[in-house]
């Protein structure tokens, strides 16, 4: 994706981190230089503000998310193993905030992977 066409709402990488993009604000052609878009987001697994300046026409990496159902197996104090719907793997990662208490076993779960990372986004 050309760093001209990023919006607030859309997914990016920065610095090797899934981000979520939360203002761009395009800057006018000086008189040597090319537009420019500076790019603030969000890191979706720690939370960090990241911020990049780009020419409009730069490419910019975009994550590759597989949204999936899951179901809870066992919930400890900071993590949680589940149970992938589709293909029956099982597989731990951490409880974000807004989850805590909430799970229990038996429970499904919306998860994105990320690479190797996985992060619960809703619950069922």
């Amino acid at each position: 994706m050309d760093a001209g066409k990023v919006k607030p709402g859309n997914y990016i990488v920065i610095e090797g981190e899934p981000c979520k993009v939360s203002s761009v604000v395009k800057s006018k052609p000086g008189k040597h230089g090319s537009t420019k878009a500076k790019i603030e987001a969000v890191g979706l697994f720690d939370g960090k503000k990241r911020i990049i300046l780009k020419p409009t026409s730069a490419s910019i990496e975009q994550p590759d998310i597989k949204k999936s159902k899951a179901q809870v197996i066992m919930v400890s104090k900071d993590s949680v193993q589940l149970m992938d719907m589709e293909d029956y793997t099982t597989y731990e990662t951490s409880i974000p905030d807004e989850f805590k208490g909430k799970l229990e076993a038996g429970k499904e779960v919306i998860t994105w992977k990320i690479g190797s990372r996985v992060i619960i986004k809703e619950l069922r």
